[in-house]
């Protein structure tokens, strides 16, 4: 016998604000979390039967949203040609991080293409070299080479928040050096 059963006409009662506050840190746009809301609780409907009683009702639906959430960011940047989304995620029962990308195809690429990023990597490059030598290390780290936070912050003796304020401030260095150097 299922541990879990699902009553569908408590969900909006009971999970619409849980499931708004973990929406809207995820999409920062109060009508799409609403809107995904309602399409986890009509998905939620639709697939009830399947519903095998071993989660409670809100990890199933917070599963769903998950979902959602993910199809929300591909269809949006299906339209950009290129693009990476990254979502963490935690809740009581888990956490990680989904990672989606859609990359043009590498053969189909024109000379412009490729003088481009050329032109590109070396603005990059140059941005790079205008921050002070603290600030490029750790962008580089945490950036390009993917370290994790807490060996950033033992390594430099900072805090977390003070690793995202140097990140931050390299970030809006690199994008008006960038603007004012490549585009």
């Amino acid at each position: 016998m299922p541990e879990h059963q699902l009553d569908p006409t408590k969900w909006v009662d009971a999970y619409s604000d849980y499931l708004y506050n973990y929406t809207i840190v995820r999409v920062n746009d109060h009508e799409v979390a609403q809107d995904l809301i309602s399409e986890t609780f009509f998905a939620g409907l639709k697939s009830a039967p399947n519903f095998k009683g071993e989660a409670s009702e809100r990890t199933w639906l917070i599963s769903i949203l998950k979902r959602k959430i993910i199809d929300h960011y591909r269809k949006k940047n299906s339209k950009k040609g290129k693009a990476e989304v990254r979502i963490e995620y935690r809740d009581e029962d888990s956490e990680g991080a989904w990672l989606e990308e859609r990359v043009k195809d590498p053969f189909d690429r024109t000379a412009e293409d490729t003088m481009e990023n050329e032109e590109l990597g070396e603005a990059i490059l140059k941005c790079l070299d205008s921050l002070n030598d603290k600030q490029a290390t750790i962008f580089k780290m945490k950036t390009i080479h993917n370290f994790d936070t807490e060996a950033i912050c033992n390594e430099f003796e900072i805090t977390p928040s003070n690793l995202w304020v140097i990140i931050h401030r390299a970030r809006t260095a690199m994008a008006k050096c960038l603007e004012n150097n490549w585009l």
